[in-house]
C-alpha cells in the first residue's frame, strides 16, 4: 500500500509539473512523431499505433504548427525528416525512453535492463576490446538492443544520438562524465624478419638507427610520441621525425610492422595475437611500463539508464579480468635477437 501511494504521489507530481508546459494531446503528438520517424512513414506509424493515417498526419501538423518548423519533407511516395526534425527526434526519443524507464523503475519492472543502447567506440578499442565482449553482454542482458558505431571521429552526443562513447584519454569537455575503463600498457613491436635484418635495439637511443612507424593523431595532425620508462623510473616521451607515417587508423601501423616495415608502438592488448602467432616480437621490454587511459563517456545531464549501467559494469569487469602485460613477456626479444622460450 505504501509503495502504491508513493508511486501515485510521484506520478501526480510529474503530471502537475508537465501540464504547465504540455497537455496530453501534445505529448501524444510527440509519441506519434517519434513512431513516424522510426518507421519512415505516416501509414506504417498509423498501423503500428492503431490509428488512421489521417489522424497521424493531423497530429504531426499540430506539432509543426506549435514548433514553427517543418519536421518532415513530404512527397507523394515518402516522408523524411528535415534536419530540425532529426534533432527534435533525438531529444524526444531520449525523453520518452527516460519516462518509460522511470515507470518501469517505479513499478518494479526494471530488474532486467532493456531497450536500445547506442555505443560509439574507436577502431582500436572496438575491434580488440569491445567486439569480443559483446556476445557475453547480450547473453547476460538479452533485453538490450545494441547499436555500435566504430569510428575515430569525435562524438556529438546530441546530434549523433549515442548513449555512451569509449575513447582514449579523458575529455576536456566538463559536460561529460568520464569513467576510466583501464590504463592500457604500450610496447614497441617489430617482425622477426625485420629484427633479423636490422638487429634488436638495446636502448631507447638506439631506436634512432631504425625504421620507426609513426601514428599521426587526427585531432592534432601531429605524430603521437612514444612512451618509455627509464631504468631510474623516469617517464620518457620520445618525439621524432620519421619517413614512415600512418594517418587515421592505428591498426594500419600494426600491419605495416608485421609485414617487416619497421618498429611500431602499440597497446599490448592489440599486439598480443600477432605476438602469440610469432608474427611480432616486443623489443625494449625493460623500457616499457607506460600506458594510455581509455574512458567511457556519457553526458553529465543525461539519465544513466539501467542498460547503460549494466553495459559499463560488464565492460569494466571484463576488461579488468583480461590478459595483461605479463601475457606478452615470453615473446619479448632478447638483446641478441633471439626469442625467449
Amino acid at each position: 500500500m505504501a509503495n502504491k501511494l508513493r508511486r501515485w504521489k510521484v506520478f501526480h507530481y510529474l503530471d502537475e509539473q508537465m501540464s504547465r508546459t504540455f497537455d496530453p494531446v501534445q505529448l501524444g503528438s510527440i509519441e506519434v512523431f517519434c513512431k513516424a520517424a522510426e518507421l519512415g512513414g505516416f501509414t506504417t506509424a498509423a498501423e503500428s499505433l492503431g490509428l488512421t493515417p489521417a489522424s497521424v498526419s493531423r497530429s504531426i501538423a499540430r506539432l509543426e504548427a506549435r514548433l514553427g518548423v517543418r519536421l518532415f519533407v513530404r512527397t507523394t511516395r515518402s516522408v523524411r525528416l528535415t534536419s530540425d526534425g532529426e534533432l527534435y527526434r533525438l531529444q524526444c526519443q531520449q525523453a520518452l525512453d527516460q519516462i518509460a524507464e522511470a515507470e518501469r523503475a517505479l513499478t518494479g519492472q526494471q530488474s532486467a535492463p532493456q531497450g536500445l543502447l547506442r555505443v560509439s567506440v574507436g577502431t582500436v578499442y572496438g575491434h580488440h576490446r569491445l567486439m569480443p565482449l559483446l556476445p557475453g553482454f547480450s547473453a547476460a542482458f538479452p533485453g538490450v538492443e545494441l547499436e555500435v558505431s566504430v569510428s575515430n571521429r569525435n562524438v556529438d552526443f546530441v546530434e549523433d544520438g549515442h548513449d555512451i562513447a569509449i575513447r582514449l584519454g579523458e575529455p576536456p569537455d566538463s559536460r561529460l562524465v568520464a569513467r576510466k575503463l583501464e590504463d592500457a600498457s604500450v610496447g614497441v613491436f617489430a617482425s622477426p624478419q625485420y629484427l633479423a635484418q636490422r638487429g634488436v635495439p638495446r636502448t631507447v637511443d638506439e631506436l634512432r638507427g631504425h625504421e620507426l612507424i609513426q601514428f599521426v593523431l587526427p585531432s592534432t595532425g601531429r605524430p603521437m610520441p612514444w612512451l618509455f620508462r627509464s631504468p631510474e623510473g623516469q617517464d620518457v616521451d620520445l618525439s621524432f621525425k620519421s619517413r614512415r607515417r600512418v594517418h587515421e587508423d592505428v591498426l594500419a601501423g600494426l600491419g605495416w610492422a608485421a609485414a617487416g616495415g619497421g618498429l611500431f608502438q602499440i597497446y599490448h592488448f592489440v599486439a598480443q595475437d600477432l605476438v602469440h602467432a610469432g608474427r611480432l616480437v616486443e623489443v625494449l621490454p625493460a623500457a616499457a611500463g607506460r600506458s594510455r587511459p581509455f574512458y567511457v563517456l556519457y553526458p553529465q545531464n543525461r539519465h544513466l539508464s539501467a542498460r547503460v549501467r549494466a553495459f559499463v559494469d560488464h565492460l569494466t569487469a571484463a576488461v579488468g579480468a583480461g590478459p595483461g602485460l605479463a601475457a606478452l613477456r615470453p615473446e619479448s626479444a632478447d638483446p641478441a635477437g633471439r626469442t625467449a622460450a
